[in-house]
Parts: C-alpha cells; structure tokens; sequence
C-alpha cells in the first residue's frame, strides 16, 4: 500500500536529509516534488494544495532553517502534516472504543462492503461482543449466499429472509431476532448504489431512522482514486456518517483516498481492508501509517501482530531451548507456521524502518511454503537430529516435499547459521546478566 507515494516521498526526503544548510529556495523545489507525488497518488488537489501550504508556512521558520539538523527538521514536519492529514486528533480506532448496537455498513456497488461485514463481526466477536449479521441486499442475490458463507466462516449467525423485498421489514424482524438470540451488535449488509441515486440513499435514510445505528460507515475502494472524496461528501451529506473504512488498500499503490478522504469530509478513517481474508482488516492509525509512508515503519503494529500470532507457551519453550543450545528443525518448522500466520512477508517488511519501500527486494512467501515442505517430508528422527542427514536421505525429502537437493541443503544452511546466532545470542545475555548488563540494557 502506497508504494508510488511513499517511493517519491521517500526519495525526497532523503535529498533534504543531506543538505547541511536549509534555504527558501531548496526547501520550495521540495516541496513542489512532494506536491506532485502527493497528485500522482490521486490525492485531492485542493487537500494537497492546502497541506503544501501549511508544511511550507512551518518549514521556512527560523527554528527549522537555523536548526543543526534541517533536513530532518523537514522531515519531522512533513510527518506531523501526515498524521494531521489523516485523523491524528480521532479518538483511537477500533472495537473495544466503540458502543455496541447497530452497524450500517454503506457504499457503491463491488467496494468490499459484505466481506468487510464479515470481517468487522469477526473482530467484534474476538473482542467479546456477540454480533449478528443481516442481510439486507435485496437486490443482488448472490449478496445473501456471500454474507451466510462468511457468518460459517467466523461462526457468527446471519439474518437473512429470502425472497423478501422490503428491507425495513428485514431490518424490524433481524431486531428481534437479536433480542430473542441475546446478540448485542449488528451489522447490516446493505445493498450497493450509487451516490446519485436518490431513490435508494432515501432507503439509508429510511434505515437509519428506524434503525438509529451507532455506527454508519461508508465502506470505499481505496482505488476509486479522485472520485472517492465525491462519493464520501454525498454519502455523508445524506446520512451524516460516523466513520469511514477503506478496502483494498493492500492492492493499490497510490492510496490518495486515504489521505483525502478524511481531510474533506471530516469522518474518521476507522478500518482498512488490507487483504482478501477475513482477518485482512485493521484498525487505521494515522500515526502509523504515516510512519510507514516515510519509511519510519511501524514497530508497535508489528509487535501486535506477532503477540496475535505467536503462542506463548511456546515462546517460553523456544527461549529455554536458546538457552539449553538444542534448537531443532521441529522448533525451526514452528516458528515458520508462526510466522505465517502474520501474514505476508512483504506487509511484514513495510512495518521495519527502512523497509517501507523495499523496491527490487523479492518477497517470495513460496520459500515459506517451500520451506515447510521440506521439513514436514523428514521424518521425527531427521527433524530432531538434523547432523543425520545425509546424501541420500536430503534426495529423499527433495522428491518428497517436490523440491531440489539444493533447496533442502539451502534450508538446512539458514537452520545452521541461524542456530549459530541464537548459541551467540544465549551466550551474550549469560554474560551481561553475569555482569549486571542485563537488568541496565533491558530498563
């Protein structure tokens, strides 16, 4: 996400970092390159005329051009306009913060809005709620056969009454039906319109007041580029939204929606849709993903993730076989499905610093894949003693896991080195705890 953006942006910066003095001038052909990328990325004219603005108001103060450090003084600046431009005064995303009763999930035909039902219920369900599902698009039937393969999915009920047209009485039935099933939140699946359709938006309205939903979201095609502040200004004007979720970010690589969105029309960005299943979908933190456009990364979203994904039991198990110097490819091949579970690598590699932008670098999640074939085809022995491996027996898991002898020995090089670094590794906390570093180092 974002990659044409952050690649231009970064690319500026970096010419900003390296001038030891700062002048109106450089500081003006600057921001004209970030002006264009900030276009480029289908970002609104007048939101990246205005932003230009004010970074240029801050950049050319005394504090910054009399600064040691100018350039990251820009740099610092432009981040701060980031975060503002994209909500970094909304109150903190995500379920636990927000009420729980009625959801209307709206927007365009083919923006993400059922899977994205599915997804938010599923986060609503983890968190402790017990949400239900309606469906509520009378005019797409296979709408109702989406919505009720992804409630199987998540395992949370959906309300669906076939053949029925009129959708308030949906709503009134799916109400208590929530009542009588205990469920306390619910998230309506609305059918998709466009926002010059006033006969069906009047139906949102109708909806709305019958329904005096908590949250109304407008669920939007990170790709629909330009018009997107378009469809968000109708679509609030008629139904006074509450909040915003973007879909399908992972595939687009300008992401302008995302910054101009919340800038017009004043709603929160409050999920992003990051990937087809229904755990792709997080909670939008400006800071963060500003952070990830200049290449900063963003360590506490990684971190997250990796406590969401890694057991700790088994943690604790892996840190007492670093100690014990017995790591084998059995604790190789569960940290691999681990990892997996965080998701794709590249996602993973745009949340170091520095990776932001990872241009050329292949990210192949097929060496995962291929990976794990490897050592699932050895037996428990050669998993737990590895030093048995010899010529024929590497042939044997090559043919088994449908792989080369080379990528087996490939395998069981990174295995080898990286036993190496953890027996380094252990070695070096015996010796700062030895001499009290350890307790300074961690403080």
């Amino acid at each position: 996400m974002f990659d044409s953006l952050a690649e231009k942006l970064q690319s500026v910066l970096k010419h900003l970092r390296g001038y030891g003095k700062l002048t109106e001038k450089n500081i003006a052909e600057a921001l004209r390159e970030v002006r264009v990328a900030l276009l480029e990325a289908d970002v609104n004219y007048k939101v990246a005329k205005d932003f230009i603005e004010r970074t240029k108001q801050k950049a050319l103060g005394q504090e910054v051009l009399n600064s040691v450090t100018p350039g990251q003084q820009i740099v610092k600046i432009i981040y701060d306009e980031l975060v503002a431009l994209m909500g970094g005064d909304d109150p903190p995303p995500g379920i636990s913060s927000l009420s729980k009763g009625c959801w209307m999930m709206v927007g365009l035909h083919g923006c993400g809005k059922t899977t994205t039902c599915g997804k938010l219920a599923r986060l609503m369900a983890k968190q402790g709620s017990q949400p239900m599902l309606v469906a509520c698009d009378v005019y797409r039937p296979a709408a109702m056969d989406q919505l009720e393969t992804l409630g199987k999915q998540i395992q949370v009920p959906v309300f669906l009454m076939r053949g029925e047209k009129d959708v308030m009485k949906i709503c009134r039935q799916a109400v208590a039906a929530a009542q009588t099933q205990n469920r306390d939140t619910l998230v309506f699946d609305t059918a998709g319109r466009l926002h010059i359709d006033e006969e069906l938006i009047q139906e949102l309205v109708r909806m709305r007041e019958l329904l005096k939903p908590r949250e109304i979201l407008l669920v939007a095609d990170a790709a629909t580029g330009q018009e997107a502040v378009t469809i968000a200004e109708h679509f609030d004007k008629a139904l006074d939204l509450t909040g915003i979720v973007l879909t399908k970010l992972d595939g687009d690589a300008r992401g302008g929606a995302a910054l101009s969105m919340r800038a017009v029309t004043g709603k929160p960005i409050r999920f992003v849709g990051v990937g087809e299943k229904v755990d792709a979908l997080e909670p939008f933190h400006a800071a963060r993903m500003a952070g990830r456009i200049l290449g900063m990364g963003d360590i506490v979203g990684l971190v997250e993730k990796a406590q969401e994904a890694f057991d700790a039991q088994r943690a604790e198990e892996f840190q007492r076989k670093i100690e014990e110097e017995s790591l084998n490819l059995e604790d190789f091949l569960s940290q691999l499905q681990q990892l997996k579970k965080m998701g794709p690598l590249e996602n993973l590699l745009g949340m170091l610093p520095g990776m932001g932008n990872i241009g050329n670098l292949a990210v192949d999640d097929g060496q995962l894949k291929r990976a794990e074939a490897i050592v699932q085809s050895m037996t428990r022995q050669e998993r737990r003693q590895p030093e048995i491996l010899n010529a024929s027996r590497r042939a044997r898991i090559a043919r088994g896991s449908g792989t080369t002898v080379a990528e087996v020995n490939a395998l069981l090089k990174q295995f080898n080195a990286m036993k190496k670094m953890m027996k380094e590794m252990g070695r070096m906390q015996k010796a700062l705890a030895r001499k009290g570093g350890l307790t300074r180092l961690t403080r």
